[in-house]
């Protein structure tokens, strides 16, 4: 069975979710970031609306104010360079939604993996 991304952020919750691996998501990203010493600590109980939002507030603030962190952060997580550099900087409000749904992505596909190969 081969890893398919969703298209959206909120395809994507909604997989993780029905997959029953949504809390597994959310332990994976509070995990990554904190090895990037970027602590973010989502809640358990997070929703996953508030989590998309949330997400993509603090990738917006990386960008701006803390941009080698940012750096740090996506090399940590092992998000694809070729992928960030495919993005439109333009709008930075924009950029930080990409950037956000493009560490979803690589975070549900290590809770995927590892759920379908333990």
């Amino acid at each position: 069975m081969n890893f398919i991304a969703p298209i959206s952020a909120e395809l994507l919750l909604q997989e993780a979710t029905q997959e029953s691996l949504y809390l597994a998501l959310v332990e994976q990203i509070n995990k990554d970031f904190n090895l990037a010493n970027e602590g973010i600590d989502f809640p358990k109980s997070i929703q996953p609306d508030e989590l998309k939002i949330q997400l993509h507030e603090k990738i917006y603030r990386m960008i701006q104010y803390k941009f080698a962190e940012y750096l740090n952060l996506l090399y940590i997580i092992d998000v694809s360079e070729e992928q960030i550099k495919a993005l439109d900087g333009s709008d930075l409000v924009v950029l930080a939604e990409d950037v956000a749904f493009l560490i979803l992505k690589r975070e549900w596909q290590k809770v995927w993996f590892r759920n379908k190969y333990r």
